[in-house]
């Protein structure tokens, strides 16, 4: 809360700064910053409204039973295609996959779950492509690729 009321501080001051320096440059930087925005607002929505439905659909129950210790290789591809798809935020992610540990879920499984939750994106995949369709395809499947890797080093290591 603190950091959030530093930065908002900080960016009244240097806002004021830039309005006090040149109000003509400030307004029109405004103006752009609140159309690129207002284009924004509709992606940002469903993916909100996605990302609460695979919470609620996706419970770690469910989820465990699915990539349980013995399902081995289909339990590491069900793992990063859920990752792939559901979009969680980081602070869920670890608590996450420890309840999943205790559930019965397998350490490969999880641990490609919890990196493919983090570092794909198929739910943001339309404001990534604000960077170009290109880009944000290559980085969704390197994101895969070393997250699959990743799984398989565990797997080697664990097992």
């Amino acid at each position: 809360m603190i950091n959030g009321a530093i930065l908002y501080a900080m960016a009244i001051i240097l806002l004021s700064i830039s309005f006090i320096k040149d109000r003509n440059k400030t307004r029109d930087a405004l103006l752009k910053s609140w159309k690129s925005f207002r284009n924004i607002i509709p992606d940002m929505l469903s993916i909100m409204l996605f990302v609460g439905l695979s919470l609620s659909i996706l419970t770690p129950t469910l989820i465990s039973s699915i990539i349980g210790e013995k399902s081995g290789l289909t339990g590491i591809v069900y793992s990063a295609l859920i990752g792939s798809i559901a979009l969680v935020p980081s602070f869920v992610v670890f608590p996450l996959g420890h309840t999943l540990v205790q559930n019965g879920a397998g350490l490969p499984q999880v641990a490609v779950l919890m990196s493919t939750l983090m570092s794909v994106g198929i739910t943001t995949l339309p404001m990534e492509q604000i960077f170009g369709r290109s880009f944000a395809y290559s980085r969704n499947v390197s994101a895969v690729v070393m997250s699959l890797i990743f799984s398989y080093i565990i797997w080697v290591v664990m097992g």
